[in-house]
Parts: C-alpha cells; sequence; structure tokens
C-alpha cells in the first residue's frame, strides 16, 4: 500500500501579536464641540433664568444633550477593538449590534503609516492597509498607540503568513514598447 510521504503542513498555532484600540484623541474637535454647546446653553439658561426670575433655570435640562453626544461618542469609539494575530486582523465594532471583521494577513498589499502634528505629540498614529480583500480593500486603524510597534509587528506577520501559505504578490507594471500604434 503506497503512503504519502508529502503531508500538509499542519495549522500553525495562532498568538495575539497586538490589540488595542481607537484612541479618543481622534475626536477632540468633536468634545471641544461639545464642550463649547454646554457652555453656550449654560450661558442662555442662565441669562434667561435671570430675566424671567428662576423660571428659565429649566434650561439647564439641555445640557444633557451636549452630554449624550459625548457619551455616545465616546462609547462607539470605546467599542472598537483591533486584534493582530500572527495569521488576521480582526476588527470589532458595535454597541448593540456587534460585528467583527477579519481580514486574513496574506491579503495584504500594502501598508502606510502616518503620523499627523495633533496624534504625533500624543504618542498616536494611524495605520493604513490596502489588501485584495473583495469586503474591506483599505482597512484603517487611526489613532492607535505605539503605531510604529504595531506596523513592524504587521509588516513580519504578513512576511511569515505569505510564506506559511506560499502566497506571492504578482506586481504587473505597464511596459510601453512603442509598438500600440495602428498596424499598416
Amino acid at each position: 500500500m503506497p503512503t504519502d510521504d508529502a503531508s500538509p503542513p499542519s495549522p500553525a498555532a495562532e498568538s495575539t501579536l497586538w490589540s488595542g484600540h481607537t484612541s479618543q484623541w481622534v475626536h477632540f474637535w468633536y468634545y471641544f464641540f461639545c464642550i463649547l454647546l454646554a457652555a453656550g446653553i449654560s450661558v442662555a439658561a442662565t441669562v434667561f433664568g435671570l430675566a424671567t426670575a428662576g423660571v428659565g433655570m429649566l434650561g439647564y435640562l439641555a445640557l444633557i444633550i451636549p452630554l449624550l453626544m459625548w457619551l455616545t461618542r465616546w462609547w462607539v469609539t470605546k467599542c472598537t477593538t483591533y486584534e493582530l494575530t500572527t495569521q488576521r486582523l480582526r476588527i470589532r465594532a458595535g454597541i448593540l449590534n456587534k460585528k467583527v471583521d477579519e481580514l486574513e494577513l496574506f491579503r495584504v498589499r500594502d501598508y502606510t503609516m502616518e503620523q499627523p502634528f495633533l496624534l504625533r505629540l500624543v504618542g498616536l498614529g494611524n495605520l493604513t492597509m490596502i489588501t485584495t480583500d473583495a469586503t474591506t480593500p483599505t482597512v484603517a486603524m487611526r489613532a492607535i498607540p505605539n503605531v510604529e510597534a504595531v506596523r513592524e509587528k504587521l509588516r513580519n506577520a504578513v512576511q511569515n503568513e505569505r510564506d506559511r501559505k506560499r502566497v506571492r504578490q504578482m506586481d504587473v507594471d505597464s511596459v510601453d514598447d512603442g509598438s500600440s500604434g495602428p498596424l499598416h
């Protein structure tokens, strides 16, 4: 009875390389607007309250609006988490309805790290990936801490996963050899 000596490689154990979430700093201007709105409501309620002999103090109830705006944005950001493993990037999002999006690392074609000035001041950066995945051709992780180390972990994990799966990316350049003219 013949035996097959070339058995398929056993799947490698998947381990977590990094996990984190978007920093709240990415919403600085939104939170700043909420503070200005709350200040405006407070001033208007105070002025209106003084003019109406205390009846306008109910205007302070409107402070619930910027508070709810702030809390909703904070909670949505806090509930979005990233997990980089040796085989995939898992993105979990949602408060009441949860969504899990997984990107196989061998599908990552290119990645870009950006550190805008304000994010760099607080040690954060953005990492954007261009992929061959049909549902998510671009994946962005915004305002993540220690972005350079995460990018390096991603780079190594992508290369290791491509080697493990024996996948190679083909770059095709368009070459103009001058023969594209009309035929005679």
